[in-house]
């Protein structure tokens, strides 16, 4: 493909400055257009959708392109602005915010009412433009660079594994993968947000991609030769010989570069070594990329700079880390790669110092679009920043109250007798749970895509749904946009060009018996969507499943190709090339699935869970997982991050698999171990401890879910009740549920109030700069703050407690002050929580699903010593009916100068609402400390809904 490079320039455009009696701009409907003669870029175009909100779109074509967003919900808007022409610049002014535009350059200054830089493009507009052509489509490869000040942090971009969490001078590519979730929605700790309106590939912070070692540095082997490094292969397999061979590069990613390894030399108890030395062309920080599977070590300069890391054979993780190094100075590197599978994946690239444009500044790439477009969202806050996002991508949608209970899965239940004496099982043992999971392959072997169950091991699904809800619990099924060619559903699709043909045509088989051939639909095309769902509507929705899960909706069409088959593999689509279409597969098929439901059974409240997603998924009542993460501490601790960043993302439903999927050798050996010994060897021991662990965490997500590989994952499988594992794990559980007056007013002001459930704390404590880069902490809502333990055997960490208010151990009441870092116990069967000053926590009844009964009584905890609020929040749980405003809110409000706090009149109601209750309210203070006790002693209080002031001195 040919690419022609096209710069704005600071310098073009002199003759439009002169002309002072020339109107530079056209006033459109929602905003202006402003054209440029002179320079490369033809049209630029803000456009007015909010006080706060402003569409940015250029292109240096003459007319900007007929296409219109998929991401943004179209709707009429009418904000005031006012335009003037201030020298050489255009003025756009709205109630909020000033939009200066230069006409000598096209660069975009956005300032407050009062003229202060927010957010400016780079000096001269910051915009590059490559022509590329795919598919017989003409296109563009985009760049913009905005400046940032040094001390600006960046959230958000979705979900990723590295562990990185504030993304200042960090760089991140935007793709989906499984564990890998790209959303190109940012938000800085200036109190405005940046969404990139590109579906391509992109990247964020660098606009280079990762190269080979060998491209960038001179490579020296083990003996100091130049030109390669030394590997070794050695295997435990008797008769194979070790071989030594050299190497031109660490790159061995995907089915295709894997071909690269020794051919025949068995990988599956193989060690690997990688060793000699890299010497820089020049002094600076190198970024470098570690893809791996297996066990892996790198060490660089003899220091081990990235420790043991694992990941299945089947399924690598990337990790970066970056590397001071000095021109000419020759570093020594060694990669120690036990690849623990028949075929496995290694790989280090790196890239060279940031290009001095780009260098501490907001980069966003896109690989192909029609125009450059993005929005920028301003607010007072990160909360009315992404309710920003939201006014333009849609609200979300409150789940149904069910969701927010415990969800209980595993890969996988393989027959009928399995899910039911799970569920059983719950239920005898008296653990709460409301909703359990079949995942895939619940069909016959030869027949993906039928939706239709094996009758040898499901012969009766309708009665084993209806037994499911007798036993008041839901259930969640697993559909996959993947089809055999052999199934009628396939035809259906094929038959009018709606299934991607290119696994098709290289009878690419996937990894079930003999291997089976097939493809995804495309979920691009409107038809095909309507027939997605007809098929699971014909098949599945009769038996009365009540929630959706989508696996593989990046589209995963085959694991670890190289990135130019997968977008074979994808394409091209309905819309364009998948080129261009490459990121918003996920957001297109959970419109297939909402619009269905809503469609049939338009007040039965949608539930779909998908493993990738893209900006406006939340609009279609979807949540995702974080994929097929490993079950090892670093991934337990990346998951904390991870979902931070998802949340300020603007997406407020996240979910992990509890425990990780994919399993170590050493804990399905040790399930061995016990099960024939019935004790509990070293390796069992950190596989409780370890699933413990994540469950204290796991039950303070949005949605608390658990899943993965065997050992299997129910509380009394993971040890014996007795064992500190199996209490902590139902003790969590229990918390969750009594918690769910509160939890499910998170739920109801995700709607609401555009809220975000899991918060990183700079959300709530902006102006504490210690803050910023804190990754292992969050605030669960407004009031508990959340500090889980990701280390073996760890016993105490540290919490930073942050300043402008003062906290309260949730379990004792012991009153801390605010901004220090303490450290503070955590023993097995906990993790520390803390509740800040001024908090008001309603706590439930004891109930073993959510809408066992109701919470006619109602222990409300009051954290004294700074006013404080909470509106309580209920409607019917399961539809649409809040829409119509069928719901009920109660006000609590503190004040902490005279000690009183007042239930204010209950507003609106709804079928089945309760209409008196009783409140026990239980003052916390630091002159009286109390535990958190779920049915502690206090006031009580009967409220018929009209307001009441009670004194708590």
């Amino acid at each position: 493909m040919k690419k022609v490079k096209i710069y704005i320039s600071l310098f073009l455009g002199l003759t439009l400055a002169s002309c002072s009696t020339k109107k530079h701009y056209e006033k459109v409907d929602e905003g202006i257009i402003i054209n440029f003669d002179n320079l490369n870029i033809k049209k630029l175009k803000l456009q007015v959708l909010g006080d706060q909100l402003i569409h940015v779109s250029a292109t240096p074509e003459a007319e900007f392109p007929k296409d219109s967003s998929l991401i943004i919900v179209p709707k009429k808007r009418d904000i005031p602005f006012t335009v003037d022409e201030v020298g050489d610049s255009i003025l756009l002014s709205t109630n909020k915010l000033k939009v200066m535009v230069s006409t000598l350059n096209g660069g975009i200054q956005f300032k407050d009412k009062k003229g202060n830089i927010i957010l400016a493009e780079e000096n001269g507009g910051g915009k590059t433009f490559d022509p590329i052509e795919v598919e017989d489509t003409k296109g563009y490869t985009i760049r913009q660079i905005f400046n940032s000040p040094q001390d600006e942090a960046f959230y958000g971009l979705g979900q990723h594994q590295a562990d990185e969490f504030n993304f200042k001078n960090k760089s991140e590519e935007l793709f989906q993968y499984n564990t890998k979730v790209s959303v190109p929605f940012i938000v800085s700790n200036k109190n405005y947000g940046l969404l990139w309106d590109s579906y391509a590939l992109s990247r964020f912070g660098d606009s280079r991609p990762f190269e080979q070692l060998n491209t960038i540095f001179k490579i020296y082997n083990k003996e100091g030769k130049a030109g390669s490094l030394t590997g070794t292969y050695t295997t435990t397999d008797s008769g194979v010989k070790t071989l030594v061979r050299q190497e031109a590069s660490i790159f061995f990613e995907d089915k295709k570069s894997i071909k690269k390894l020794p051919e025949g030399f068995p990988l599956k108890n193989a060690s690997l070594t990688y060793e000699g030395a890299i010497e820089a062309p020049k002094t600076g920080a190198y970024k470098f990329s570690l893809y791996y599977a297996g066990y892996i070590k790198v060490f660089l300069n003899n220091e081990e700079i990235v420790p043991e890391r694992w990941r299945t054979a089947w399924n690598p993780n990337s990790y970066k880390f970056v590397m001071d190094l000095e021109a000419g100075k020759k570093v020594p590197l060694r990669i120690e790669w036990q690849p623990n599978g028949g075929v496995s994946y290694c790989g280090l690239r790196a890239k060279t110092p940031q290009l001095e444009e780009e260098k501490g500044n907001q980069v966003w790439w896109s690989e192909m679009n029609k125009s450059l477009n993005y929005y920028f969202v301003h607010g007072n806050s990160m909360d009315e920043v992404i309710k920003g996002y939201r006014e333009l991508t849609g609200k979300a949608q409150i789940m149904p109250k069910w969701a927010m209970g415990y969800w209980q899965s595993r890969e996988r239940y393989k027959t009928e007798d399995e899910i039911l004496g799970a569920l059983k099982g719950f239920r005898d043992r008296k653990i709460p749970i409301d909703n359990i999971v079949l995942d895939w392959n619940y069909w016959e072997e030869d027949a993906w895509g039928s939706h239709e169950f094996d009758a040898s091991r499901f012969p009766d699904p309708k009665g084993m749904v209806d037994a499911i809800h007798d036993m008041n619990a839901k259930m969640m099924i697993s559909v996959w946009p993947k089809f055999y060619r052999t199934t009628k559903n396939f035809k259906a699709f094929d038959e009018k060009g709606w299934m991607y043909q290119q696994a098709i045509q290289d009878s690419v088989r996937d990894w079930v018996g003999p291997g089976y051939i097939g493809s995804f639909y495309d979920a691009y095309s409107g038809g095909a969507r309507k027939l997605f769902w007809k098929q699971i509507y014909d098949n599945l929705y009769p038996i009365g499943v009540d929630a959706w899960w989508m696996d593989a909706s990046e589209p995963n069409v085959l694991d670890c190709t190289d990135m130019d088959y997968r977008k074979s593999l994808q394409g091209p689509t309905a819309l364009g090339s998948s080129t261009e279409f490459f990121n918003t597969y996920a957001l297109m098929n959970a419109e297939a699935i909402y619009d269905g439901q809503r469609e049939v059974a338009p007040n039965k409240r949608v539930f779909l869970l998908t493993r990738s997603g893209f900006a406006g998924l939340q609009r279609y009542s979807t949540a995702t997982w974080s994929g097929d993460i490993a079950t090892r501490w670093e991934d337990m601790k990346a998951q904390i991050s991870a979902g931070l960043n998802f949340a300020v993302s603007g997406i407020p439903y996240w979910t992990m698999d509890i425990g990780g999927f994919c399993v170590e050798d050493r804990y399905v050996s040790a399930q061995g171990v016990y099960d024939k010994t019935g004790k509990e060897n070293a390796d069992y021991k950190e596989w409780r401890e370890l699933n413990a662990r994540w469950h204290q965490f796991g039950a303070f997500a949005p949605l608390y879910r658990s899943h993965g590989q065997f050992p299997f994952r129910e509380a009394w499988n993971i040890a014996p009740k007795g064992h500190p594992a199996y209490e902590s794990i139902v003790s969590y559980t229990n918390l969750r549920y009594r918690l769910m007056p509160y939890i499910y007013t998170l739920a109801g002001m995700t709607n609401y109030d555009d809220y975000t459930i899991m918060r990183p704390l700079v959300m709530d404590f902006a102006n504490d700069k210690n803050v910023e880069n804190i990754s292992d902490q969050f605030m669960f809502g407004s009031s508990i703050m959340v500090n889980p333990v990701y280390s073996y055997q760890a016993r105490n960490r540290t919490v930073y407690f942050p300043a402008g208010t003062n906290w309260f151990d949730f379990y004792t009441g012991e009153y801390i002050k605010g901004g220090q870092d303490k450290n503070v116990d955590a023993p097995y069967e906990r993790i520390p929580l803390y509740i800040k000053e001024g908090a008001i926590i309603p706590v439930g009844p004891e109930i073993q699903y959510t809408d066992e009964k109701p919470a006619d009584k109602i222990t409300l905890y009051v954290y004294r010593g700074q006013d404080g609020s909470f509106t309580l929040y209920e409607d019917e749980g399961v539809n649409y009916n809040y829409e119509a405003g069928k719901s009920a809110k109660i006000p609590f409000n503190y004040n902490d100068a005279d000690g009183t706090l007042t239930i204010g009149t209950r507003e609106g109601e709804f079928k089945g609402m309760l209409k008196s209750r009783i409140f026990v309210i239980v003052p916390v203070s630091k002159e009286n400390p109390k535990a958190f006790i779920y049915d502690a002693e206090g006031q009580t209080i009967t409220y018929d809904g009209t307001e009441q002031t009670i004194s708590l001195k």
